[in-house]
């Protein structure tokens, strides 16, 4: 298979079908929205070359009512650096940034921002079906009414199960209004694995939910925290909510993983309890 450099931001020549296309992508809205559907156009895995230092701001939902940009459908890598944002008239637009189809993946690399994702459901800033790789990019500043203000692994009771690695890639100041997981929710039979360096873990801090306020695992099939530091997170609900991780049910592992400084408390409530994490 060859791969083919599909030009967006004006003409937009088509590839064969089979071929895999790397994209670059002018800093426009709609040039992000444009390359995402030729991207999702083919079953081949493609690559978008965002505009180095863009910040790509959202003022609409493309993807649904819901959804920043087209539902991914495909997979399909963004490489920065690069931000996409929700830039609708006082950030109220009410739409995450992307969501992750059961048929698809999206790769985060070389600094994407994914931020001020703002929806009613789950997944502020990714809702996730299928597969999510973010490899030192962020999610940063977003919000849900229902579980995952960052990133919501879909509760999936049969099927394509949701997984989701991050490596050095920190999630900051994401929140959920009433649900579980204001970094992240690994929802029922999802997986979640989350990995530092030594000596410079990946932060999960200052994000917010009803329980859980750093990470929530509800159900899932495995959560595996390596090398991070999970801090000063808080959770709204004081009777039983773990600030910083919440667990029930599932297998979980934490190597070398600090869960400390979060609010009214870093685990308590969990069944089985969060491993290597007191108070």
């Amino acid at each position: 298979m060859f791969g083919t450099t599909v030009v967006v931001g004006g003409l937009v020549a088509l590839p064969q079908a089979a071929q895999a296309v790397t994209i670059p992508v002018a800093c426009s809205e709609n040039a992000l929205v444009a390359a995402v559907t030729l991207a999702n156009s083919t079953p081949a895995a493609d690559t978008l070359v965002l505009a180095g230092g863009c910040t790509y701001g959202m003022t609409t939902s493309h993807g649904g009512a819901a959804n920043a940009l087209p539902v991914i459908t495909t997979p399909i890598e963004m490489v920065g650096p690069a931000t996409v944002t929700n830039a609708s008239l006082l950030r109220l637009g009410l739409f995450r940034i992307a969501e992750v189809g059961p048929t698809g993946s999206l790769t985060l690399t070389t600094g994407v921002a994914f931020t001020n994702g703002n929806v009613l459901g789950d997944g502020g800033g990714i809702l996730n079906h299928g597969a999510v790789t973010l490899t030192g990019s962020t999610l940063t500043g977003n919000t849900a009414l229902g579980d995952g203000g960052g990133l919501a692994n879909a509760d999936t009771p049969s099927g394509t199960a949701p997984a989701a690695t991050f490596t050095n890639s920190p999630v900051s100041g994401n929140t959920t209004l009433l649900g579980d997981g204001g970094g992240i929710y690994n929802g029922l039979r999802g997986t979640l694995t989350v990995t530092g360096v030594a000596g410079s873990p990946l932060f999960i801090t200052g994000n917010t939910a009803g329980r859980g306020g750093g990470i929530s695992a509800i159900n899932s099939t495995a959560t595996t925290l390596t090398q991070t530091a999970v801090t000063s997170n808080h959770a709204l609900l004081l009777v039983g909510a773990s600030g910083g991780v919440h667990r029930q049910g599932g297998t979980m592992t934490t190597t070398d993983t600090p869960i400390t400084a979060n609010t009214p408390n870093n685990c308590v409530g969990s069944t089985p309890a969060v491993p290597n994490c007191t108070g």
